[in-house]
C-alpha cells in the first residue's frame, strides 16, 4: 500500500511538474518587432522573424487584419511533411512550393491554428488565423500577410515541433524585449587608490 501511494505521489508530482513547464511556455508575436519568440519562465527559447497582416490590427470578419490578444493553440497540422508542401483547407496536396517562387502565396510547410480567448480576439479561429509557412519568404519581416502570421518554412517546421495545444499565444503591439527579464547588471568593482 505504502508502495502504490509513492508510487502515486510520484506521477501527480511529475505530472504537475511537467503540466506547470507547459503553461508557462508561451508564444509572443510582436507587431513592432515582426517577430516571434517563444519564452519559458522569461527565458527565451528561440525567436524569429515573421510577417502579420498588411491591412493592419483588428479581428472583424472579412478585414484581413491580425488579431490582438492572447489566443491559443487549438490544432496543428502537417506532421513530417518537406518543408513547402501545400496545405489547402489544412489538408497537403501533395504539391511543394520552393522558396519565393514567382506568383504563389500559398500556405506551405505547417499550420497552427488559433482560437481567441478574448473578446477583441473572439473570432479568430472562425476566420482560419494560422501561424504557417508561405513561399513568399522575401516579405518576411514586414507586414505581409491575409491576417495570419507568416514565417519561413524552415522556421515554422522549427515552432511547430515546441507548440503544443493549449499553449498560450499574445499577438501585441510591445516589443519581445519587455517580456523578458533582463539579468541585473552586476554591480561595477571599485578601485579605491590610497
Amino acid at each position: 500500500m505504502k508502495r502504490r501511494l509513492l508510487a502515486l505521489s510520484i506521477l501527480l508530482a511529475t505530472t504537475h511538474f511537467s503540466w506547470a513547464l507547459s503553461v508557462a511556455t508561451e508564444i509572443i508575436i510582436s507587431v513592432p518587432d515582426q517577430q516571434l519568440a517563444v519564452i519559458d519562465h522569461g527565458k527565451l527559447i528561440s525567436k524569429y522573424a515573421i510577417s502579420t497582416s498588411k491591412f493592419g490590427l483588428g479581428d472583424g470578419n472579412g478585414t484581413y487584419r491580425t488579431p490582438l490578444g492572447t489566443l491559443f493553440v487549438s490544432a496543428k497540422f502537417g506532421d513530417r511533411l518537406p518543408a513547402g508542401a501545400v496545405i489547402k483547407n489544412r489538408v497537403p496536396t501533395g504539391e511543394v512550393v520552393n522558396a519565393n517562387a514567382p506568383g504563389r502565396d500559398a500556405i506551405v510547410s505547417r499550420v497552427i491554428w488559433l482560437r481567441g480567448m478574448e473578446q477583441q480576439n473572439h473570432s479568430a479561429r472562425d476566420r482560419c488565423i494560422y501561424i504557417h509557412g508561405t513561399p513568399e519568404e522575401r516579405s518576411i519581416g514586414r507586414p505581409a500577410s491575409f491576417g495570419c502570421i507568416r514565417m519561413r518554412s524552415r522556421d515554422v517546421i522549427a515552432l511547430y515541433d515546441l507548440a503544443h495545444i493549449g499553449m498560450h499565444v499574445t499577438v501585441t503591439q510591445r516589443k519581445i524585449d519587455n517580456f523578458i527579464p533582463h539579468e541585473e547588471e552586476e554591480p561595477s568593482l571599485l578601485v579605491r587608490s590610497d
